[in-house]
Protein backbone atom coordinates (compact mmCIF):
# COMPACT_ATOMS: atom_id res chain seq x y z
CA UNK A 1 0.00 0.00 0.00
CA UNK A 2 2.95 2.50 0.83
CA UNK A 3 4.52 1.75 -2.42
CA UNK A 4 1.10 2.55 -4.25
CA UNK A 5 1.04 6.01 -2.77
CA UNK A 6 4.69 6.61 -3.04
CA UNK A 7 3.89 5.61 -7.07
CA UNK A 8 1.00 8.10 -7.03
CA UNK A 9 2.42 10.57 -5.52
CA UNK A 10 5.48 10.52 -8.05
CA UNK A 11 3.85 10.38 -10.57
CA UNK A 12 1.28 13.39 -9.85
CA UNK A 13 5.16 15.33 -9.04
CA UNK A 14 6.91 14.80 -12.55
CA UNK A 15 3.62 15.14 -14.29
CA UNK A 16 2.75 18.65 -12.70
CA UNK A 17 6.60 19.20 -13.42
CA UNK A 18 6.29 18.52 -16.91
CA UNK A 19 2.92 20.19 -17.27
CA UNK A 20 4.81 23.85 -15.71
CA UNK A 21 7.60 23.38 -18.17
CA UNK A 22 5.30 22.68 -21.10
CA UNK A 23 3.35 25.43 -19.96
CA UNK A 24 5.56 28.07 -21.70
CA UNK A 25 5.97 27.72 -25.43
CA UNK A 26 8.86 28.62 -27.30
CA UNK A 27 6.68 29.91 -30.52
CA UNK A 28 5.50 32.75 -27.87
CA UNK A 29 8.79 33.77 -27.71
CA UNK A 30 9.78 33.57 -31.29
CA UNK A 31 6.56 36.06 -32.31
CA UNK A 32 8.17 38.50 -29.79
CA UNK A 33 11.48 38.43 -30.84
CA UNK A 34 10.20 39.42 -34.48
CA UNK A 35 8.25 41.46 -33.08
CA UNK A 36 10.75 43.43 -31.70
CA UNK A 37 13.18 42.99 -34.73
CA UNK A 38 10.34 44.29 -36.97
CA UNK A 39 10.01 47.08 -34.88
CA UNK A 40 13.29 48.27 -34.81
CA UNK A 41 13.90 48.17 -38.21
CA UNK A 42 10.15 49.69 -40.09
CA UNK A 43 11.42 53.06 -38.72
CA UNK A 44 11.79 55.02 -41.84
CA UNK A 45 14.35 58.43 -42.16
CA UNK A 46 16.65 57.81 -39.48
CA UNK A 47 16.78 53.97 -38.40
CA UNK A 48 18.51 51.72 -35.81
CA UNK A 49 20.79 49.00 -37.22
CA UNK A 50 20.20 46.39 -35.54
CA UNK A 51 23.19 43.95 -34.74
CA UNK A 52 21.72 40.31 -34.82
CA UNK A 53 18.31 39.25 -34.00
CA UNK A 54 16.47 39.55 -30.57
CA UNK A 55 16.72 36.43 -28.31
CA UNK A 56 14.41 35.33 -26.22
CA UNK A 57 14.28 32.98 -23.15
CA UNK A 58 11.66 31.71 -20.45
CA UNK A 59 13.24 31.05 -17.30
CA UNK A 60 10.53 29.08 -15.26
CA UNK A 61 9.36 30.82 -11.84
CA UNK A 62 11.02 34.03 -13.46
CA UNK A 63 9.39 35.18 -16.59
CA UNK A 64 10.69 36.36 -20.27
CA UNK A 65 13.86 37.89 -21.19
CA UNK A 66 14.66 39.45 -24.26
CA UNK A 67 18.02 40.92 -25.43
CA UNK A 68 19.30 42.35 -28.94
CA UNK A 69 22.45 44.66 -29.73
CA UNK A 70 21.18 48.09 -31.50
CA UNK A 71 23.30 50.73 -32.79
CA UNK A 72 21.47 53.71 -32.29
CA UNK A 73 21.32 55.26 -35.89
CA UNK A 74 23.74 53.96 -38.77
CA UNK A 75 26.86 55.75 -38.14
CA UNK A 76 29.80 56.58 -40.22
CA UNK A 77 32.69 54.07 -40.67
CA UNK A 78 36.12 54.61 -40.93
CA UNK A 79 38.12 52.67 -43.57
CA UNK A 80 40.66 52.95 -45.47
CA UNK A 81 39.01 55.64 -47.48
CA UNK A 82 37.46 57.60 -44.57
CA UNK A 83 40.51 57.18 -41.69
CA UNK A 84 39.07 60.01 -39.29
CA UNK A 85 36.04 61.44 -38.47
CA UNK A 86 36.17 65.48 -38.04
CA UNK A 87 35.03 66.96 -34.60
CA UNK A 88 32.06 68.28 -36.33
CA UNK A 89 30.72 64.94 -37.41
CA UNK A 90 31.81 63.02 -34.41
CA UNK A 91 29.59 65.78 -32.54
CA UNK A 92 26.63 65.28 -34.99
CA UNK A 93 26.62 61.18 -34.32
CA UNK A 94 26.45 61.64 -30.53
CA UNK A 95 23.45 64.72 -31.13
CA UNK A 96 21.63 62.12 -33.97
CA UNK A 97 22.28 59.26 -31.07
CA UNK A 98 20.61 61.17 -28.03
CA UNK A 99 17.83 62.28 -30.20
CA UNK A 100 17.38 58.30 -30.82
CA UNK A 101 17.49 56.97 -27.38
CA UNK A 102 14.20 58.49 -26.32
CA UNK A 103 12.75 56.82 -29.28
CA UNK A 104 14.25 53.12 -28.56
CA UNK A 105 13.06 53.66 -24.96
CA UNK A 106 9.38 54.31 -26.40
CA UNK A 107 9.50 51.45 -28.60
CA UNK A 108 11.06 49.22 -25.54
CA UNK A 109 7.93 50.31 -23.48
CA UNK A 110 5.60 49.29 -26.46
CA UNK A 111 7.06 45.99 -26.93
CA UNK A 112 6.77 45.07 -23.14
CA UNK A 113 3.03 45.95 -23.13
CA UNK A 114 2.82 43.94 -26.37
CA UNK A 115 4.51 40.84 -25.06
CA UNK A 116 2.55 40.66 -22.20
CA UNK A 117 -0.54 39.91 -24.54
CA UNK A 118 1.44 37.92 -26.66
CA UNK A 119 3.08 35.51 -23.73
CA UNK A 120 -0.22 33.99 -23.13
CA UNK A 121 1.13 30.87 -21.62
CA UNK A 122 3.12 32.67 -19.49
CA UNK A 123 2.28 33.30 -15.82
CA UNK A 124 0.71 36.75 -14.89
CA UNK A 125 2.41 37.25 -12.15
CA UNK A 126 6.15 36.52 -13.90
CA UNK A 127 8.14 39.04 -15.38
CA UNK A 128 8.86 40.38 -18.47
CA UNK A 129 12.21 42.04 -19.57
CA UNK A 130 13.46 43.40 -22.19
CA UNK A 131 17.36 44.48 -22.50
CA UNK A 132 19.10 46.41 -25.05
CA UNK A 133 22.76 46.50 -25.43
CA UNK A 134 23.95 49.97 -27.19
CA UNK A 135 26.38 50.08 -29.73
CA UNK A 136 29.14 52.54 -30.27
CA UNK A 137 32.60 52.74 -32.19
CA UNK A 138 35.89 53.96 -30.40
CA UNK A 139 35.57 57.36 -31.92
CA UNK A 140 32.47 58.28 -30.69
CA UNK A 141 31.48 60.55 -27.97
CA UNK A 142 29.49 58.00 -25.61
CA UNK A 143 28.34 60.98 -22.82
CA UNK A 144 24.96 60.99 -22.14
CA UNK A 145 24.27 57.33 -23.39
CA UNK A 146 23.65 54.18 -21.69
CA UNK A 147 25.75 50.89 -22.18
CA UNK A 148 22.70 48.83 -21.80
CA UNK A 149 18.78 49.63 -20.95
CA UNK A 150 17.16 47.16 -19.36
CA UNK A 151 13.11 47.53 -18.50
CA UNK A 152 10.70 45.10 -17.06
CA UNK A 153 7.25 44.52 -15.52
CA UNK A 154 4.85 42.14 -14.26
CA UNK A 155 3.25 40.87 -17.23
CA UNK A 156 -0.34 41.12 -15.33
CA UNK A 157 0.15 44.98 -14.74
CA UNK A 158 1.26 45.08 -18.27
CA UNK A 159 -1.47 43.52 -19.57
CA UNK A 160 -3.88 45.98 -17.57
CA UNK A 161 -2.21 48.69 -19.57
CA UNK A 162 -2.23 46.86 -22.32
CA UNK A 163 -5.57 46.27 -22.51
CA UNK A 164 -6.98 49.99 -21.33
CA UNK A 165 -7.68 48.59 -17.97
CA UNK A 166 -4.53 50.97 -16.66
CA UNK A 167 -3.75 54.18 -18.19
CA UNK A 168 -0.73 54.47 -20.11
CA UNK A 169 0.41 57.44 -17.42
CA UNK A 170 1.09 54.47 -14.83
CA UNK A 171 4.03 52.87 -16.62
CA UNK A 172 6.35 54.59 -14.65
CA UNK A 173 5.23 52.62 -11.78
CA UNK A 174 4.68 49.61 -13.72
CA UNK A 175 8.00 49.45 -16.03
CA UNK A 176 11.48 50.03 -13.91
CA UNK A 177 13.98 51.08 -16.43
CA UNK A 178 18.04 50.63 -15.67
CA UNK A 179 20.34 52.10 -17.78
CA UNK A 180 23.78 51.06 -16.97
Amino acid sequence: MKYLAWCALTALFFGTAFVQAERMQRASLKSVERTFDDRLQRLTGDPFELLGNTRGVYLDGYGAVFTSEVNLIVSPTINPFRLKLTKEETEAVHERKLKKLSVLKQDMQEILLSASASLSDMPPTQTIVVAVTLFNYNYEITTGLPGQIVMRGERQKLLDVHAGRSSKSALPGVISVEEI
